[in-house]
Formats: structure tokens, sequence, C-alpha cells
């Protein structure tokens, strides 16, 4: 559904999905149910809005642009700015979905990571890149702070790519759809600790966070911030006084 009349506005960073396999296939992988609380971040000019409607026995939407809002019909929509809503608001269950904006993917992750325990899941279109940071292993190049804190919280899944092409107007990079699982027993890390740990992640523990006792866990000092697992960052920050 190709506006003609919406210009899309950069400080929102919208670009807005319009081809119609991607969306068919990203309905299919959320398998749908009449039972499901379906809440979509992001909707824009409600390319997905309308195939979820028919699918779902509940939908809202979390939308900023008061023009594009406007527009939608047969949806309750909060006018609002995603980075700051308040989603315990929802019925516990919900289910998350939307095309993120990627000006502001990290911070919104880290901040629906806090709702974990409300969500049945979430399944997100992001840039690539963000997504490889968020289901990357130990030791690679991609493992970072947002890996851990994610990774401590959910089961995650890059599902499909997804073509700059498939969007009006097309970004710069690469996309991909992401299904994030609440894990059953999370693990609690301190984001301090992480901030501090990846800021120095090319030095080595003993350097990067001094003051802590790596032996008495078990961890070699020696080690880099890259190289440890979120169970490690979990037992650190269950240990540790910063």
């Amino acid at each position: 559904m190709r506006s003609t009349s919406h210009r899309p506005r950069k400080r929102f960073g919208q670009h807005f999905l319009h081809d119609p396999r991607v969306l068919a296939h990203l309905v299919d992988v959320l398998q749908l149910s009449k039972d499901d609380f379906i809440v979509e971040i992001g909707p824009g000019e409600g390319a997905l809005t309308y195939r979820l409607l028919d699918k779902v026995g509940r939908l809202e939407a979390i939308e900023i642009d008061r023009d594009l809002a406007a527009r939608l019909d047969k949806v309750k929509v909060h006018v609002a700015d995603a980075l700051e809503f308040d989603y315990s608001v929802f019925p516990r269950g919900v289910r998350l979905v939307g095309n993120l904006p990627y000006n502001i993917s990290t911070p919104l992750l880290f901040h629906l990571a806090r709702y974990a325990e409300r969500v049945r899941d979430m399944h997100f279109m992001l840039q690539l890149e963000v997504v490889e940071r968020m289901v990357a292993q130990p030791s690679t190049p991609e493992y970072g702070r947002l890996s851990v804190m994610l990774q401590t919280r959910f089961r995650m899944q890059n599902l499909f790519a997804v073509p700059s092409g498939a969007f009006w107007p097309p970004p710069k990079v690469e996309s991909a759809v992401v299904r994030l699982e609440p894990l059953s027993e999370p693990l609690a890390v301190n984001e301090d600790l992480l901030r501090r740990a990846f800021s120095a992640r090319r030095k080595t523990l003993r350097n990067a966070l001094p003051g802590i006792d790596f032996a008495a866990l078990g961890i070699d000092p020696r080690l880099r911030p890259e190289n440890l697992s979120p169970a490690d960052y979990a037992r650190l920050s269950m240990n540790s006084i910063l």
C-alpha cells in the first residue's frame, strides 16, 4: 500500500514496507489465531495492520506520527513515542510486532526488554546488522552489549532477510525479521557493568573491570569482555559490587 500523499518523515525514520510477498511471509511466520492480542509498533500506512486485523481477536497500534495515526480506522491507535510508552498497560500474553524505526532500534529494544515477562513474543523488522548483533555468539565481532542484554531475557531467531526494495523509500541497508521469545528463567545482568565492559571490549577483563575477583568466579581475567557468555555476565552481576 504505497502512499501518494504522505511524505516519509526522516526524523521518524519512516520506511514503509509495501512488498506483498514480504508482508504475506511475515503474517505466515506469526501463526496467528483469533485468541491473539497484537500490538503493532509503527503501523505507518497500515500495509501490515489490515492483514493482521482479519486474523486476530484484538489489535492495537502505537504510532508517533499523528497524520498517519488519523488515517488508520478499525484499530485503536495510541499516538505516542514507542520509546517512552508504558507497555504494562497491555494484558500479559500480548504479542508485539512491527517495522521498527532503524534510527532508534537499539534503545527501543532495551526499553522493550524491560517488559519481557509480560509478552508472549515479539516479531520485528530491523536492520540486518542489528539482528546479527542480537543473535551473535561470544567471541564474534557482532557480539556486544545488545547481544547480552537480550539473550539473558529472550530466545531469538533470525527468521528471514528482506531486501531494501521491499520498502518505500528504500533504506540504504538490508533488513531482517527477528523473533524474540521470553525465557522462562531469565538471567539478571547489571547494565552498568555491561556498559563498562563493552566500552573496553579490546582490553582484558582485569583492565576493563578492575576490582573484580575473577578467579573466585572461575573466570580467566586474561579474557576480553567479548569472550564471556550471557551466563558469565549474570554471574558477574550477582557477585560484583560496582
